[in-house]
């Protein structure tokens, strides 16, 4: 019996630097530093602005002014908190700002930075922040597919699985289940297989995966 799963759409979304400022100069001068790097970055002048744009498979980070007219950043940090947005955000600010940035830290901001900024100082929080999403991407992926392997289980294997995670041995879990320890073997060997674990400790980590969402 094959326990080939579907293979699902492995293509990873560009990411993109979203600058939000309200301040032109600063705007430009932020894509021309981040371009002349290679990366690829999109602007705006408000919140409002980037709420209309955005969609939650959006990829990458949000370089965020604390401070705008209209919605201010930490208005929209907050409004992406409850979209479930999973971009990180690092915030400019003024020296008279760092107890708000502060404040956004607390609340899943990844970092800020106090204008007047240098540009290498600004270019390595964003790769730090860019690689953080991209593992944190990579993690939720690993979770989804790790999902699927678990609903792929029948009621049986899923209750061994659950047995084996629990750190039952195969007598203990032949015991409770009422089957004889050969059984639990083979549901043992079929669990391995349908989840595509090498070993015990690799099975343990693809289901706590499904269970724990990145921090």
């Amino acid at each position: 019996m094959s326990t080939n799963l579907p293979t699902p759409n492995t293509a990873q979304p560009q990411q993109l630097v979203h600058i939000i400022d309200d301040d032109e100069a600063l705007r430009d001068s932020l894509v021309w530093l981040l371009e002349s790097t290679g990366l690829k970055v999109a602007s705006y002048p408000s919140a409002e602005a980037f709420l209309r744009a955005w969609t939650p498979d959006m990829s990458g980070c949000l370089v965020l002014d604390i401070r705008m007219p209209g919605m201010s950043g930490l208005e929209l940090h907050e409004k992406l908190n409850t979209l479930h947005s999973t971009l990180p955000v690092i915030f400019i600010t003024g020296h008279g700002d760092v107890p708000m940035a502060v404040t956004a830290l607390k609340k899943g901001a990844f970092d800020f930075i106090e204008k007047p900024f240098h540009d290498q100082d600004m270019l390595h929080l964003i790769e730090q922040c860019l690689g953080r999403e991209r593992a944190e991407r990579e993690q939720r992926r690993q979770g989804a597919n790790a999902q699927r392997r678990i609903e792929q289980l029948t009621p049986r294997e899923r209750e061994v699985l659950d047995l084996i995670v629990a750190g039952r041995l195969n007598k203990q879990i032949a015991d409770e289940l009422g089957i004889s320890i050969k059984t639990v073997e083979v549901h043992r060997a079929r669990v391995m297989e349908k989840m595509g674990a090498n070993s015990l400790a690799e099975l343990v980590q693809n289901v706590l995966m499904t269970q724990s969402p990145p921090a």
